[in-house]
């Protein structure tokens, strides 16, 4: 049987993509012949993680992602399904560990094998991880002091800008300054023109004034023994007041002294009121009487006063006041 060019072509066809087929997996690390089982993994973010993503077991690979799905009743959760290869035994309690692939940012699974005897089913779920790597952590950490450079700058700004308008308000106030001196030296010149031009009248009135001291001095040497005399006789005055004021004080006092020593002795109306107690105790005497007599009144009125329309009938062991 002769075989013809076209099945010839298609042979060739299969078999070179078989090879390539073979090849570009055993490039992969995969092998082909030693037969996969499937994992499932669930993850809340895969964080760029794609199908055909590699497995990695103590940085080797062995095997890959092979598909990645939504699970909306999980809250979108995301399921990965793992293709790893039967060589490998996979206790209970492996961890399925998220983690990126070098520093441009690619992703992979590496997985964290238990040490439990108890074995994974073909099909079966694995624990999941993320691993935070080295991007985000620079990107946490990175980010913080990005925002504090971004505030400095912004606080450079503001200082530059004050000191801008600080440099404007002195130049302001140079220039009024500038002004102002001008002013004062047009002040000084006309004050020099003045006092240039008044001269000779600040002459005349300083010689006015040496004369009106002069005569002042003079003057001030014929009052001098006028107020001699005014003092001499403001002296006079003062002492014949002062000498009469004593005189009348003294009198005053003698008569005090005399009526005191009256009194001390028991002379006059009070001076006996102030040494004899006669008269308070017949005050005392007089009151308690009086009290006696009010109490008895009040206890036997009939006693003391009798009323009647139709004569007076005397009761025997009743006593009539007398009229």
């Amino acid at each position: 049987m002769t075989v013809g060019k076209e099945a010839k072509v298609g042979i060739l066809a299969l078999v070179a993509m078989a090879i390539l087929y073979l090849g570009f997996n055993f490039l992969k690390g995969t092998d082909v012949f030693s037969g996969m089982n499937e994992y499932a993994v669930t993850y809340k973010n895969v964080d760029g993680l794609v199908a055909s993503n590699a497995v990695m077991l103590n940085g080797l690979q062995i095997g890959k992602v092979k598909s990645i799905s939504l699970i909306p009743e999980k809250n979108n959760a995301l399921l990965a399904i793992l293709s790893i290869s039967r060589k490998v035994e996979i206790g209970e309690g492996t961890i399925a560990e998220l983690a990126d692939n070098g520093f441009l940012g690619g992703k992979m699974i590496n997985l964290r094998l238990s040490h439990n005897k108890k074995l994974v089913e073909n099909g079966g779920e694995l624990q999941s991880s993320i691993n935070v790597g080295i991007a985000a952590l620079i990107k946490e950490k990175t980010l913080p002091v990005l925002s504090n450079v971004d505030t400095l700058v912004s606080q450079l700004k503001v200082i530059t800008a004050r000191f801008d308008s600080t440099g404007l308000y002195l130049n302001r106030v140079l220039k009024t300054s500038d002004r102002t001196m001008l002013g004062i030296n047009g002040t000084m010149a006309n004050v020099n023109g003045t006092l240039a031009e008044n001269k000779a009248n600040l002459l005349g009135i300083t010689n006015n004034m040496k004369s009106l001291t002069a005569s002042l001095i003079e003057t001030e040497k014929g009052i001098s023994p006028l107020m001699g005399k005014v003092n001499t006789f403001a002296d006079s005055l003062n002492a014949l007041k002062l000498g009469e004021a004593v005189a009348s004080t003294k009198q005053s006092l003698y008569m005090l002294q005399n009526i005191m020593a009256d009194f001390n002795a028991g002379k006059g109306t009070a001076g006996k009121l102030m040494k004899d107690d006669s008269m308070y105790v017949n005050l005392n005497r007089t009151l308690a009487d009086l009290d006696r007599l009010f109490i008895n009144l009040k206890e036997e009125p009939k006693r003391y006063v009798h009323f009647s329309l139709f004569g007076n009938k005397k009761k025997k062991g009743e006593v009539v006041a007398p009229k």
